[in-house]
Formats: structure tokens, C-alpha cells, sequence
């Protein structure tokens, strides 16, 4: 195991040598964003921060505007509001 962990380094250093450009990120900041989602004991869609506002918020509320919408013709077609004569 300790082999492939020094062959594994001895590939990275080769490899950062060889880079045109600096990374966009450390790789500290990575693995640390690795560990956080291999380690978090929820579903894949709901794991950074801002995923439930957009898997549970958003379908919500569009839910909810076509259920007012449906209703709303619903009572407009009963009571004939709108209708063209």
C-alpha cells in the first residue's frame, strides 16, 4: 500500500512540474470538498448547499402556482367570469 501511495505522489509532483497553468482550485480545498460529499449521509441532489432550494423549493412553488392557477379557472368557469358573449 505504501508503494502505490509513493508512486501515486511521485505522479503528482511529475505532473504538477509539467502544468502550463496554476490550478482553479488547491488541492487541499478539494480533497476537502471530497471527503464532505463521500462522507454525508444524504441523497446525491441535496447535498451542497444551495440544492434544496433548487430540487425542493422551486418544484414547490411551481407546483403550488399551477394548482392556484387550475383552481382559479375552475371557479372562473362556474360562476362564467370571463366569458365572451
Amino acid at each position: 500500500m505504501e508503494a502505490a501511495d509513493s508512486n501515486l505522489l511521485t505522479f503528482t509532483r511529475m505532473t504538477e512540474s509539467r502544468m502550463t497553468e496554476v490550478p482553479f482550485r488547491p488541492r487541499e480545498k478539494l480533497l476537502e470538498k471530497q471527503q464532505y460529499f463521500q462522507n454525508i449521509h444524504r441523497h446525491t441532489y441535496l447535498k451542497g448547499r444551495m440544492d434544496k432550494i433548487t430540487s425542493v423549493t422551486i418544484p414547490i412553488a411551481l407546483a403550488a402556482a399551477s394548482l392556484y392557477m387550475i383552481g382559479r379557472g375552475i371557479y372562473n368557469m362556474s360562476h362564467g367570469i370571463g366569458k365572451k358573449e
